[in-house]
Order: structure tokens, then C-alpha cells, then sequence
């Protein structure tokens, strides 16, 4: 096993060195994106917007690597696509593709034996080539219908042979295609929540107040004149440590929580003959049942609370919430 002298920097050395070649790479790419690439750029950006099929990604080796990672990206940000292998497409995988699709051939080096050979069916069939590689002038590169440069001066690698630069330029390409992409089409928060729906994100833009509130007999309320004792009776069975107080119409007017009976608790007061209305807080927080739960997460985080009304748009009360309600939908 060679040896590891831990106390030289080389091996801190190398490694910094390694993320300063590929920052400067992705800047050479940032800065050809906003000169002489542009146009291709933007061609491409359209070429996918007015796909009428799906985007299929391809490339063998480290190159296949990252055409996984671009179609699963594109994929999750609303253009349909995936990845296809090309020795397999070479064995009945083609036959995933149609005419209607865009198909983004991946090789440096632009001559991998397994994309060049399945080219001309792919020409037959009329699909859109986009090619991202390091060669402008290779097989594949003047057999695409748009050409995107992944050069690099020099990989990371010390022996400037392991696709290190390369690869991270590619991505980070492959990346700024799709978020384009994103941002063409309008893509939303709501529409990334669709596609990652057993996510913490999908949770969070997904689930609305209604999904989580309590509703009808598990809503703790009680009118203006009920005495303070049924009101703690009330708070007690719901065991949501607070009451809504509302009218005859079904109208919040108030809320009563143990927070506020324990600062009662210091005053002189008749407590027997004390009713909700003398005590309630008036004018609660409240929020929609159509509302985000999250939204519900972020009142009771500034507002310092644990419970919050639900009320329709005429201020009726429909529902209640408990912090412990949007904890165990995940919500939080």
C-alpha cells in the first residue's frame, strides 16, 4: 500500500488545486454562454420548449454518468425525458425513440464508437440531434443539428487523462439547459412539487390547511357568554389547549388558550362568574382552509403560537389547527 505522509499539504494542496481548475473551467463556459455560444445556446433552449416528444439523454462511460444526472434534472422540472444507454440502444432501445423527441448525444471527445454508430438511425428517423462535446470538429459534433462546446483547457487530473474538468463542465451545462428551460415554461414551485411528491418539498407546496385541520365535533368552541369553567371543560376534552370563541352565526370572535388563563392567574378576579367574553382575546389569528399548510407553519412561527383558527372567507369558523396536527403530517 503506498505510504501517506499526513504531514505534507500535498494532498490538501492537490485537492484545492482540483476545485480551482474546474471553478475556472465553469467560468470559461459561463463567459463563450455570453459570447460566441449564445446563439447555440438559445437554439437549444428553443429546441426543447417546442419538443412535441420527450428529451433523450445519451452517453457512455463518465459522459453517460452525467446524462443521467441531466435527464433526471430535466425530467423534475417539467420537460419529459430520460437517459438511454448507447450500446443498449444499439439492441432494441432505439426503439424508445421517436421522431417527435430531441436526443442530446454526450462525448467529449465526440467520436464514442457506441453514440457515433447508432447516428444514422437516428438521422433516418428524423430526431433533433443536440450534441455537447469538447470537439467541434468531431464525427459527432458535424453530424448534430446543434453543436454545444464542453471544452476545457485542462482536466483536474494531474495527469490530464481522468474526465474530471470536463465532466463538471458538462453538467453544469447540462444544468443551465434545464433551468433555462424551467424558467421559459413557467415552472413553479407547485409544478416541482408534483414531481417530488414523497419529498419534504412535495409535502410542504402539496398539502393544504384543509388536508390537516380538525374539523366538526374535534373544533373547540364555545359562545361569548359561557362561564370560564365550562370553557376549561371544553379546552380539556379537545385537548388542543385553547377554545375558539364564536357567535350565534358561527362568527369567530375570539379565542381563548391556557396561556391566557395562566396570566389570569395573577389577577384579583372572581373566576366563578367570570364568562369567555371579559377574557378572550379578540381578533385572532386565523387562516383559509385553501391556504398552504406552510402557511399555517409560518404564522404561528411569527406570531409565537401554537393553535390557529381556520375561517372561511366570511370569517366562519370551519376548522382548527394544532402544531402537533402539521407535525405529524410532515408539514414541519
Amino acid at each position: 500500500m503506498p505510504s501517506f505522509d499526513t504531514t505534507t499539504n500535498q494532498a490538501l494542496r492537490l485537492a484545492c488545486e482540483t476545485l480551482q481548475i474546474e471553478a475556472d473551467e465553469i467560468l470559461n463556459l459561463k463567459r463563450r454562454l455570453a459570447g460566441n455560444d449564445a446563439a447555440a445556446f438559445t437554439e437549444a433552449i428553443a429546441l426543447v420548449l417546442t419538443c412535441a416528444g420527450r428529451v433523450v439523454v445519451s452517453g457512455i462511460g463518465k459522459s453517460g454518468h452525467i446524462a443521467r444526472k441531466i435527464a433526471a434534472t430535466f425530467a423534475s422540472t417539467g420537460t419529459p425525458a430520460f437517459f438511454v444507454h448507447p450500446a443498449e440502444a444499439a439492441h432494441g432501445d432505439l426503439g424508445m425513440v421517436t421522431a417527435q423527441d430531441i436526443f442530446i448525444a454526450i462525448s467529449y471527445s465526440g467520436e464514442a464508437g457506441e453514440l457515433v454508430a447508432i447516428l444514422p438511425i437516428l438521422k433516418r428517423l428524423g430526431v433533433k440531434l443536440i450534441a455537447m462535446t469538447g470537439n467541434p470538429n468531431s464525427t459527432l459534433a458535424k453530424l448534430a443539428d446543434l453543436h454545444l462546446s464542453v471544452h476545457v483547457d485542462k482536466e483536474a487530473c494531474p495527469l490530464n487523462l481522468a474526465p474530471t474538468a470536463s465532466t463538471t463542465v458538462t453538467l453544469a451545462l447540462g444544468d443551465a439547459l434545464a433551468v433555462a428551460v424551467l424558467d421559459a415554461r413557467g415552472f413553479k414551485e407547485e409544478d416541482f412539487a408534483r414531481s417530488h411528491p414523497g419529498g419534504a418539498l412535495g409535502r410542504r407546496l402539496l398539502t393544504h390547511v384543509k388536508d390537516v385541520m380538525r374539523t366538526g365535533s374535534a373544533i373547540p368552541q364555545v359562545k361569548p357568554d359561557t362561564k370560564l369553567s365550562s370553557a376549561l371543560l371544553e379546552i380539556t376534552q379537545k385537548g388542543m389547549a385553547m377554545t375558539a370563541v364564536v357567535d350565534s352565526q358561527n362568527t369567530i370572535v375570539g379565542v381563548f388558550t391556557d396561556g391566557d388563563l395562566r396570566r389570569l392567574m395573577d389577577k384579583p378576579l372572581n373566576f366563578s362568574e367570570l364568562v369567555i367574553a371579559d377574557i378572550m382575546r379578540k381578533n385572532p389569528h386565523t387562516i383559509g382552509p385553501e391556504q398552504l399548510a406552510v402557511e399555517a407553519v409560518e404564522i404561528m412561527e411569527v406570531h409565537r403560537i401554537n393553535q390557529l383558527l381556520v375561517a372561511d372567507s366570511d370569517g366562519k369558523l370551519v376548522g382548527a389547527l394544532h402544531i402537533h396536527d402539521l407535525t405529524r403530517a410532515k408539514v414541519i
